[in-house]
């Protein structure tokens, strides 16, 4: 699990867009093994639109169009599938209601429920645990924590710096014209946050 911190304005927003293919580089290349469909990638959700007219069981079950395609039926498996997911994150009673209803909390709850059943291999999240309460950002920090256990790539734009030294074996901090991976005597710990990150 990585961490990309650093300064607003810094890029971070930038570098998850163009790994995840939505934006092309001005110089140079971005190169990994994962096909489009093996990567999931998570907005920040000032850039989500919530007013689209479908269900929360819906969105979720957008997730698995690797299974169904985007038009396909959905069959027993993939319903069992998206309830399933919706149940892991305790959403499962919301199943009927437009996601526009939803708090802030909620909604990322199913947006993770959605990054489950898409089952992706490189997980990009922009801030996701911004806005959330405590208890909601635990649980999905747990997930998180699954799904790197069973193998998956996870980077994850962060500005919880107690998050990033409890639960994110490495570190990237964007600087100006340049990244430094913060890592041995430079992880970010409580003891030398200020030093090694130099931002607040």
């Amino acid at each position: 699990m990585t961490a990309l911190i650093g300064a607003n304005g810094s890029g971070k927003s930038t570098l998850l867009k163009t790994v995840a293919g939505l934006l092309r580089p001005v110089s140079g290349s971005v190169t990994h093994n994962y096909s489009p469909g093996d990567v999931f990638f998570l907005p920040q959700q000032s850039e989500i639109e919530r007013g689209f007219p479908v269900s929360v069981f819906d969105l979720v079950a957008m997730g698995c169009w690797r299974q169904c395609g985007w038009f396909g039926a959905m069959n027993r498996s993939v319903r069992q599938s998206v309830m399933g997911a919706l149940e892991k994150v305790n959403m499962q009673d919301f199943a009927l209601m437009p996601p526009g209803e939803l708090s802030g909390g909620q909604l990322q709850r199913v947006l993770f429920a959605r990054l489950l059943v898409q089952n992706a291999s490189l997980l990009l999240l922009d801030e996701p645990f911004t806005g959330i309460d405590s208890e909601t950002t635990a649980m999905l920090l747990t997930l998180l924590e699954e799904r790197h256990q069973a193998g998956c790539t996870l980077i994850v734009v962060l500005h919880d710096l107690v998050a990033v030294e409890k639960h994110f074996s490495q570190t990237l901090k964007l600087l100006p014209n340049r990244a430094e991976w913060l890592s041995g005597s430079k992880r970010v710990t409580s003891p030398n946050v200020n030093n090694v990150v130099g931002f607040k």
